[in-house]
Order: C-alpha cells, then structure tokens, then sequence
C-alpha cells in the first residue's frame, strides 16, 4: 500500500527552551550527548541469514510512516505530565490532551518515560477515513527508570505492562479523552524470526503503507545511533537511500557564465560526509545522479515546490540502470551517511529475496530450539535456495569489493557553476516558476 508521510502534530519548542529538553533526555538515558538517541537500522544482506540463526531475533512489518520518540515528563507542580515528540532532527514538538497513568497507582501520573515507534496515517478501506497514531515498538525509559540495558524481551513487556495496557484500560474507561488526542496510540506486534511468513500474510491487512521488514535482535540491549542488531530486510530492487538532491543547470548559450534556467537540469545526488565541527554545517560531496524523464521534469515544475537542497529518497532502477525518485525525505535532517550508502548498495548487489529468506525459516527456528533445549517438531529444513533465489537484476556492485564510482557533475557536462547560483540563501527565489 502506497501512503503519504504524516507532518508531526504539535507545537514546535522554541530554540532557547529545547537545550534544556535535550539534556533532560541525555539525563534519562544516561549519555553524554544530547544527540538524538535513538537506535537506527542497518540494511539487510545474505550474511545477515546466517545471523538470524546465530542469534534470537523478532520480526515486524516497518510501517512506511515517520520515526519519532515520545517523550512523557512529570509536572512537579500539579498532578499532570507534559508530553512531547521528538524527531530525527532532535527537535521537540510538545503534545496536549495526552495522560498516562501509573501502572501501580492509577490516580498518579506515569514519571520519566521514553518511548520508540512511528506515526502513521491508517486508511479505512470502506470509508477512507485517514486516522494518525503512533505505533510504539521499544522504550529506553519507563517511570524513571533506564531499561535500555535490558533485553528487548524484557523492554517490550514493559513497554505493554508499564506503559500502554494502564493507558489503554484508561481510555476505555474514559473513551471521551481519545476527542482531545492529536493521534491514537498502539504497541506494534511482533512475531519471533522464524515466522516472518506470518507478517507477511498480515501485511496486505494493514490500513498504512509498508516498507520492508525489521528483524531486531532479543537478547540485546537499546543502541542508540546505528545497531548492527536491528535488521532493515526489503526486496533488493526497493533498497532505498536518502542523498541531498543539487540542480546543476547547463550554461546559457548566449552566457556561459550563467546557467541556463529553461533547460532541464542534471540531478545531482550529494551524500552526506558528516558534520564539519568547526563550521557547524553538514558537508556533501558529489556522487551520482538522478534519472528524471521529460515528463518528469514537467510535472515537477508545474508542482510548483522546491526542489534543489532537499532529501530526496531515491531506488535503483535495474532497467534504466540509475536512481529514480520515489519522494521527498524533509523528516529526516540529512541524506544517508558514506558509510550507510555504502552499506545499502551492498544490500542491493548482495540482497535476498523474499523467497530466500522464507526458505531459511525451518533452519532459523531450529537454531532457536536448539538454543532454549526444545524439540524442533517442525518440517525438515528445506533445500537452501539456489543463487538465482537472490537478486539477479543488474545494480550497484558490493561495496566491499568494487566501491560505485561517482559519476562526474561538472567539467565534462555543463561547466562549472557557481554554487552561490544554487544556493537555498543566495540564489533566485523563483527558478523556472518554482519557488525555491
């Protein structure tokens, strides 16, 4: 199911209020930082089946929706709590209408709680009815207390005990306070490895968009940044990746020294390097290109929105043998870093298919027996699929062997061009009819 990415409901917290917010948070979980904490995936390969028998994991559709955390404060004053959502760009946007009562004690208010999941916008199929909620997967914090040690098992079943089931038993006894929520709130089920072909089943069922599956690992603990435990699985030709989308536009011809705002632009795509400390900008570098047919082109202008120096998640397209947009990111702060890139295109040279993975179901839950000593009285594994299982589309080569070349933007195509020309700040307001 396609779906559209929700906007964050809330109100901004202002610039000088939210460091004090940030340091809480980094308090709570016991960093030193006040980055963002929460933990992010790593892209699925053939390597990482032999860790799905290796280690205990649990499977779960990934919502094709917005990453956030929740953030639920007590308020010393009064006998109420002040509750917030953070985003990937670390800022926080703060919630009204929202209660969690103590598991213990109901008439009390829940203390310091973290929570990890995604909006997403639910579609009634009969009525078309959109509904926003939040579906809750992890938490690194309940009523005061740092969990991100524990096991996901045990930071699950609190997630459900401590968090959800005394809010949800609240609103049912009280289902007028569900008038003044900007979204509804669920805890995500989850299946153990082996019966991914069960999520698979459910997936046609879901009202929100689905984007691959995620395998997290249950017998470690909450990483905050990149978690080589958390498993991000799609078909190979829908691996996705996020750069910074620069328009380099040819020279005029009556000026070389201007660009020529009337033509079609080459699409660069730019991937993120990392910040530079000392500027305190995030710094790109060119990498490659993206396709846009004419038609293309002509329904982005007469769209009318910005275009250049945005995120932009793009596919490989194993026919045209190049990127093709699928949309723009402007939830997420910056494109994927080098090393992620590199890690997704190996995911995509040297990803599995669905059928491969499910064929290594039999053999993932007898591991898993092995380990907890319980009969397997499952079917015999079946035969390991042959290379032609995985993907066999032409694509990026692994990185560990042939890292991808960037593709030369300039000199050889255009000249050339002064950045100021592109700049968000110092360029035209106005290119080709569209607002930049």
């Amino acid at each position: 199911m396609s779906s559209r990415v929700p906007d964050i409901p809330g109100d901004l917290v202002p610039f000088e209020a939210v460091h004090a917010l940030r340091s809480t948070v980094a308090k709570m979980c016991g960093l030193s930082h006040p980055k963002f904490p929460g933990s992010q995936p790593v892209s699925f390969t053939s390597n990482d089946l032999n860790k799905l028998e290796s280690k205990n994991f649990w499977v779960a559709e990934k919502s094709d929706g917005i990453r956030v955390l929740f953030l639920v404060l007590p308020n010393p004053v009064a006998n109420e709590q002040y509750v917030y959502l953070i985003d990937r760009h670390n800022d926080y946007r703060a919630l009204s209408g929202f209660f969690f009562p103590h598991f213990e004690h109901p008439s009390m208010p829940l203390r310091e709680s973290l929570i990890d999941g995604e909006l997403v916008i639910d579609v009634d199929p009969r009525t078309k009815k959109e509904t926003l909620r939040f579906l809750a997967f992890d938490c690194l914090v309940v009523d005061s207390v740092n969990i991100m040690s524990k096991t996901l098992d045990k930071r699950y079943g609190r997630l459900k005990q401590q968090f959800h089931r005394p809010y949800e038993k609240m609103m049912q006894q009280f289902p007028g306070m569900g008038a003044d929520q900007p979204f509804q709130i669920l805890v995500k089920e989850v299946a153990l490895s082996y019966n991914a072909d069960q999520v698979f089943a459910n997936i046609p069922k879901l009202q929100h968009g689905n984007d691959g599956l995620i395998f997290t690992c249950a017998s470690t603990a909450y990483v905050p940044a990149t978690d080589e435990n958390i498993l991000k699985w799609k078909p190979p030709s829908e691996n996705s990746i996020d750069f910074k989308l620069v328009l380099r536009f040819p020279p005029d011809a009556r000026d070389p020294s201007q660009p020529d705002f009337l033509a079609k632009p080459f699409f660069a795509l730019h991937i993120w390097d990392g910040d530079d400390r000392e500027r305190g900008v995030a710094k790109y570098s060119a990498y490659d290109e993206m396709v846009v047919g004419d038609e293309e082109w002509e329904k982005m202008k007469l769209d009318g929105e910005q275009i250049d120096d945005r995120i932009v998640e793009v596919h490989w397209d194993a026919e045209r043998e190049g990127w093709r947009m699928m949309r723009f990111r402007d939830d997420k702060p910056a494109g994927n870093h080098r090393s992620v890139v590199d890690k997704i295109i190996n995911s995509i040279a040297d990803g599995v298919e669905k059928d491969a993975l499910l064929a290594r179901s039999p053999s993932i839950r007898a591991a898993w027996k092995a380990r907890a000593g319980q009969p397997n009285t499952a079917p015999a594994p079946a035969q390991a699929p042959s290379s032609s299982s995985h993907s066999q589309h032409r694509g990026p080569p692994p990185t560990s062997s042939h890292p991808p070349q960037p593709r030369p933007l300039t000199g050889t195509r255009y000249g050339s061009l002064g950045t100021s020309v592109l700049s968000k700040v110092a360029g035209p307001g106005v290119v080709c009819g569209m607002q930049r």
